[in-house]
């Protein structure tokens, strides 16, 4: 399974993947979880807003028990972030099947789309329509950076946007959902090479515009200048010292310029912040801190900012009793919380999840050079394998 998804989407001049939402490599790996399914005689299902369901037992029961993840990347991003939970999930079925493992309830395996929201700005798109957080109207007002609507989008790679929205009779007929994801730091040693999730950090994404006026590069006097680019770089530095001193993170990394010529000063620039904090008053004041800098700055150099923010999802800690569950079955395995956010973040108002992670002996993610041994990897599948077993088979 591994080998057959690993040039889909892969960049030959980065190394990198660019599974984005409804393109064709994003079609290629929806092709291959729907041939997993067919391989496995699983009844295969799309749901309304273009996740993907392959399920052992009745997609209609009650009290399913579900795992899976996503298979889209961020730019030039990794192969194990998303795609290593969906093949795990394949393969700790696999392993229930070769135990002779009798199911007391339906067992299903999910592909949530567009998880990083590379393409339309907003991450978790699948669940969040799903789990009602993205309303239709919401998500029909998003474009990609080539002005394409998300509909349309969606459409045009042969699906129906017209039936996105909450997808409450499903939620209610799932038990539990656990997803498997590589571990996006370096907590876990050789020794527990999984570990069990507690919370994943309250996080969103803030749009700063930087609004400057054009002018020639060569003949305008600095003193004359209303440079957006000096109040944005400014901004970045400030972000980062503001992020160490709260203890929190706080990230540009992506920036939009117009007109974007080299011997034109900018009349307009749009920054993209990535905050995290492990509070959301820390997070909440972190922000405030970073917008007033750019404030203060944009005075000087005669620069109006505008802050917007496009996404943001509280603190959240995964259910209590089902996370206790995981760790003590497993043998006591760390417990630790992440910052960075997954489709089980978003489903857990609605349903009880938890998360396993994988050892990364890096630490490095969203990269080329995001990495699991193939041992941990096996861990991890076993480790699936049990819980499944524990949760869905009693």
């Amino acid at each position: 399974m591994w080998a057959e998804l690993l040039p889909v989407g892969r960049s030959a001049s980065s190394g990198g993947y660019r599974r984005h939402a409804w393109n064709s490599a994003d079609a290629e790996c929806r092709a291959w979880f729907e041939q997993q399914a067919a391989d496995r005689g699983l009844t295969y299902e799309l749901d309304r807003n273009g996740n993907q369901w392959a399920w052992l037992g009745d997609p209609n029961g009650d009290g399913a028990i579900v795992t899976g993840s996503h298979l889209d990347s961020v730019p030039d991003g990794g192969a194990f972030d998303g795609p290593l939970g969906v093949v795990s999930s394949f393969a700790a079925l696999d392993q229930l099947r070769e135990r002779g493992a009798e199911l007391a309830r339906p067992l299903a395996i999910v592909n949530f789309g567009d998880e990083e929201g590379a393409r339309f700005g907003v991450a978790c798109i699948g669940s969040r329509l799903s789990a009602g957080v993205l309303t239709k109207a919401q998500a029909y007002d998003l474009r990609d950076a080539d002005g394409v609507r998300l509909p349309d989008a969606m459409e045009r790679a042969g699906y129906d946007p017209g039936a996105i929205g909450a997808d409450d009779d499903r939620l209610r007929r799932i038990g539990a959902f656990v997803e498997l994801h590589v571990e996006q730091g370096r907590y876990l040693t050789e020794d527990h090479p999984v570990g069990v999730a507690s919370a994943i950090w309250p996080h969103g994404r803030w749009r700063f515009d930087f609004h400057g006026e054009a002018n020639h590069a060569g003949t305008t006097r600095i003193e004359d200048r209303r440079d957006p680019m000096l109040t944005f770089a400014d901004t970045v530095l400030s972000a980062r010292q503001q992020a160490e001193l709260a203890g929190a993170l706080a990230t540009f990394g992506k920036v939009a310029v117009e007109p974007n010529g080299t011997n034109a000063i900018a009349s307009l620039i749009r920054g993209w912040l990535d905050s995290r904090a492990a509070d959301e008053t820390v997070l909440t004041q972190l922000v405030e801190r970073i917008r007033e800098s750019a404030s203060v700055r944009g005075e000087r150099d005669g620069v109006r900012v505008e802050l917007t923010r496009e996404s943001y999802t509280p603190v959240v800690d995964f259910d209590g009793p089902l996370r206790d569950r995981l760790a003590k079955h497993l043998g006591g395995v760390p417990v630790l919380p992440t910052g960075a956010g997954h489709d089980a973040g978003i489903l857990a108002s609605a349903i009880p999840t938890a998360m396993l992670f994988v050892r990364n002996p890096s630490g490095v993610s969203h990269s080329p050079a995001e990495h699991a041994e193939q041992a941990d990897c096996l861990a991890g599948v076993a480790a699936l394998a049990d819980v499944l077993e524990d949760l869905a088979c009693q």
